[in-house]
């Protein structure tokens, strides 16, 4: 046998040796899961920036024109803000929970993912099975025509 050969022959046996192991360790893992023992550590609730959050946005500029009208949102800072049905403000992360994807949006008075449907409503928490860790929701004020959304 030439050296090639060898090594792949060990190569070979290693991958063998692994994929073994790794049907026993899967059986494992799944068990865990389907018990609810183990849980996946990207359904933790995520916070949209480092730091503090405290920003003001203009009601007047243009760029916002969207938080003027119930049902209407933006997306500032990572975060999410809209207007709900009620004429009040919401905010949260733009990052879902479900898999830390930045695909969070507004529509008909609840946060949506586009990315595999976790929904949440105005205050963060989750209403489905891939939204039900929630996910970060921030205080909102308006004075005058200037909302402060803030931590």
């Amino acid at each position: 046998m030439s050296n090639e050969q060898i090594t792949n022959k060990q190569e070979i046996i290693s991958r063998n040796a692994f994929l073994r192991k790794m049907g026993f360790g899967s059986a494992a893992m799944l068990a865990l899961l389907c018990t609810g023992e183990l849980t996946s550590c990207t359904n933790a609730t995520v916070a949209p920036a480092s730091g503090s959050v405290d920003f003001t946005i203009d009601l007047t500029n243009a760029a916002n024109i969207a938080l003027t009208k119930n049902g209407g949102y933006i997306i500032q800072n990572n975060i999410v803000i809209a207007k709900t049905s009620l004429g009040t403000y919401a905010a949260v992360t733009l990052v879902c929970s479900h898999e830390q994807r930045k695909e969070v949006m507004y529509r008909t008075d609840r946060f949506y993912c586009s990315a595999h449907g976790a929904e949440f409503d105005n205050t963060g928490k989750g209403l489905n099975s891939n939204g039900k860790k929630g996910i970060a929701a921030y205080k909102t004020e308006l004075t005058g025509t200037t909302l402060r959304v803030y931590a």
